[in-house]
């Protein structure tokens, strides 16, 4: 076993695909494939397991992964302080619902901690694909919301997958609306005053569960109903069509601007947000110093 064989497995991993792993890593395809088999016959385990979809970590790749990942990491540490090389470039990734905060806590770690080469990733994706980039270690961390109805669910999900979901705060149910949406002058607003406009709601893809939604209330009906796959969409048609979506109440007007406020929505309902990360896996110093950034930036809003 070597480290070049371990670089490997991690690329392969982080791409989900050989031929897109070998092509950043400047070897054939066949030259990579040969390469992972010998490691698992050296160690006679299977880490990927080879589907219609492409490649994916089995359970025991999934072990290994956070083992190479280590022995990698301190290698490169250990290049960089006796080599007096440039410092290794930095790796960690995220992935998140739709979150302001979440994207705030990002840039001020790039801020905090950049350096002069990095390779950072932030993902804006679908519930399903967050419990997955963290299953299969895509990301370190990942960033969603459970309540009382999609909680067993997604408690059933990421115990089988070995994740532990992290509280950061509970908050009272929002709704993000445009300041010239007739509504924004009231102080809260019922689901009765929604029905003239618009709900907008994040597509889930093939996991268009109601306990995959990213808003709390999914099986309501709406006479009308649009779903989008980005939160810049989302917010053009806030403003555009006088739309409306649910959410947590924060915003950030640095990366929003003034165009979008919320507003408190009268429901029984609460809302909690939390990470999710491996149960056993200590996180890299990246991880937690996200971590921290995102406590600063939710700061005050804890339940």
């Amino acid at each position: 076993m070597t480290l070049q064989q371990l670089r490997y497995i991690i690329e392969v991993a982080v791409r989900g695909s050989m031929n897109e792993a070998a092509r950043r890593l400047f070897i054939s395809q066949p030259s990579l494939s040969k390469a992972v088999q010998e490691l698992e016959q050296e160690l006679q385990i299977t880490i990927f397991r080879r589907t219609n979809k492409g490649i994916e970590l089995s359970l025991e790749g999934t072990e290994f992964l956070a083992y190479a990942r280590q022995v990698v990491e301190q290698a490169d540490l250990l290049e960089s302080r006796y080599r007096n090389a440039r410092q290794a470039p930095q790796h960690f990734s995220v992935s998140t619902q739709h979150y302001a905060f979440a994207v705030n806590a990002f840039v001020q770690l790039v801020e905090q901690y950049g350096q002069e080469e990095y390779e950072l990733a932030l993902r804006e994706t679908k519930t399903h694909e967050i419990i997955e980039d963290v299953r299969l270690l895509r990301s370190e961390i990942g960033i969603l919301y459970r309540n009382e109805f999609n909680a067993q669910v997604i408690q059933k999900l990421l115990a089988s997958a070995n994740l532990e979901f992290n509280s950061l705060f509970t908050a009272e149910p929002h709704v993000f609306i445009s300041i010239r949406n007739p509504l924004a002058r009231q102080s809260s607003v019922t689901i009765e005053d929604l029905e003239p406009y618009p709900y907008l709601s994040f597509d889930q893809g093939e996991y268009n569960s109601f306990h995959f939604a990213e808003e709390i209330m999914s099986t309501l009906s709406h006479p009308k109903s649009i779903r989008v796959s980005d939160r810049a969409t989302l917010f053009n048609l806030l403003i555009g069509l006088n739309g409306y979506t649910i959410s947590t109440g924060v915003l950030s007007a640095d990366l929003n601007g003034n165009e979008i406020i919320p507003v408190p929505l009268e429901c029984e309902e609460m809302i909690e947000i939390g990470w999710i990360s491996h149960r056993h896996r200590t996180l890299s110093r990246l991880g937690a110093a996200y971590v921290e950034e995102l406590e600063k930036a939710v700061a005050g809003r804890k339940g």
